[in-house]
Formats: C-alpha cells, sequence, structure tokens
C-alpha cells in the first residue's frame, strides 16, 4: 500500500550516463596551490617535524602548528581566486 503511494508521489530521477562528472572548483584550486613556492616552504616544514616525532619513541611533541601554517596557506591561496568560479 505505502510502496504504491510513495511510488506516486514521488518524482523519480535518473543519472545520464553521458553527463560529466562534477568538479568540485576548490579542490582543483588547493591542488594548485600546493604547488605554491609560499605552500611548499611550509609543507617541507610540516614534513621535517614529523619525521622528527616519528624518530623519537616518547614525546610529547605535535606538529599542530605547522599543519595550520600549511592549511592557512592553502586556503588563503584558494580564496583569492575560489567566488569568481563559483556559480
Amino acid at each position: 500500500m505505502f510502496k504504491n503511494f510513495f511510488a506516486r508521489a514521488l518524482p523519480s530521477v535518473r543519472a545520464d550516463d553521458e553527463e560529466e562528472e562534477l568538479v568540485d572548483p576548490q579542490q582543483v584550486l588547493r591542488d594548485k596551490c600546493k604547488e605554491t613556492a609560499h605552500a611548499k616552504h611550509f609543507a617541507e616544514k610540516l614534513e621535517e617535524c614529523n619525521n622528527r616525532v616519528n624518530s623519537r619513541s616518547r614525546t610529547t611533541e605535535t606538529c599542530v602548528e605547522e599543519l595550520f601554517d600549511f592549511l592557512h596557506a592553502i586556503d588563503h591561496c584558494v580564496t583569492k581566486d575560489l567566488f569568481s568560479r563559483l556559480k
């Protein structure tokens, strides 16, 4: 009974196989910004910190500050162009 009701009440939506896949402009810009010299500088610092922390068996050091600096550099780069690409 309910199955027939919902089948009539709700429209069916079908995806076309020929439609091109949607691309997230923010992800495209992030990938592009990771290649800038500014972001690479912070990526190197993050990698150095990770190597240092992973080489020790007992440490209280974390790489949170380096991670935040890296993410901030990428986000700062992305915000310049992101809103002009959104529809």
